[in-house]
């Protein structure tokens, strides 16, 4: 009985995987081989179910690449896509350099403080997601409480929205909790004595943070950044809200081209190059994490 249990146990996560990731990648690569066609649903080639396996074989003769050869020609599809790369990159370098003190500073605090510290960082998911990021625009419109308060500092206006560092902006604001509690999570765990058997044996406090508490706090590093720059890649609400049209962002592609024109290969098809792209970090991490558990 307890074997059946445990084995079912087991086959849940990939039925899960199956159902929700598995199926899903399927359907979506299956249309980035396929055409555009001014029908419903908007591509083709389709199954005809009424001629059995020549269906099927039709239908898989029909698929071709032509689509991914089309992103290559089109320099909008490469821009978008190295814009994504940038500022997914930039923003989570600068969610690294704000998050980490904050982790930092947080594991350092009396451990009644701690929980109440950690719960102000995650506060913020308690509101919606796109409520957090409308205020921001009340926050940098030209007449808005960002320039309000420059105009009562006798400072100039600055135009920030609808820009690349507007959507830094969003970026940082909203990703901060996926940086800061996974570094918290392994600074929180250092042992302080390896700190002050550094500072025994000579080591300046800022030499032992660099040779001891940083090393050890590396993976909690590349997790945040992995949670971080993922689905940074794939952003569409903060580009679509705070950047301006000449933020181009993969996502905003996607949805460009699934909503507004209709070309459900071309947008499949972006969806798999950067799903593609995004596999290769989180290899590395996997890696790296296997060989840290072999010590």
């Amino acid at each position: 009985m307890r074997r059946d249990r445990s084995g079912l146990a087991a086959i849940l996560p990939f039925l899960w995987l199956a159902l929700f990731f598995a199926f899903p990648f399927l359907l979506v690569a299956k249309l980035s081989l396929s055409d555009t066609a001014l029908a419903m649903p908007p591509y083709a080639p389709r199954i005809d179910w009424s001629q059995g396996l020549a269906g099927f074989k039709a239908f898989f003769a029909a698929l071709d690449g032509e689509t991914y050869a089309r992103l290559t020609r089109d320099r909008l599809y490469l821009d978008a896509y190295l814009s994504s790369l940038r500022i997914a990159a930039t923003g989570t370098g600068l969610l690294l350099l704000i998050g980490y003190p904050i982790a930092y500073g947080i594991s350092r605090c009396p451990p009644a403080m701690r929980q109440a510290l950690v719960m102000a960082v995650i506060l913020p998911f308690w509101t919606s997601f796109l409520i957090r990021i409308y205020a921001w625009i009340a926050i940098l419109k030209p007449a808005g409480l960002l320039n309000a308060a420059l105009g009562a500092l006798g400072l100039p206006p600055v135009d920030i929205l609808n820009t690349e560092t507007a959507v830094l902006l969003g970026l940082v604001y909203a990703y901060l909790p996926f940086m800061v509690l996974p570094l918290y999570a392994v600074l929180e765990k250092q042992d302080e004595s390896l700190i002050e058997a550094a500072q025994d044996l000579g080591a300046t406090p800022l030499s032992a943070f660099w040779r001891v508490t940083f090393p050890l706090s590396i993976p909690g590093a590349a997790a945040g950044a992995l949670l971080c720059f993922i689905p940074m890649a794939g952003e569409f609400v903060i580009p679509d809200l705070l950047g301006g049209s000449e933020t181009l962002m993969l996502g905003r592609v996607i949805w460009t081209e699934f909503f507004a024109n209709r070309d459900w290969p071309a947008a499949s098809a972006v969806a798999i190059v950067l799903l593609a792209t995004l596999v290769v970090p989180i290899l590395l991490f996997e890696r790296q994490q296997a060989k840290v558990l072999r010590g």
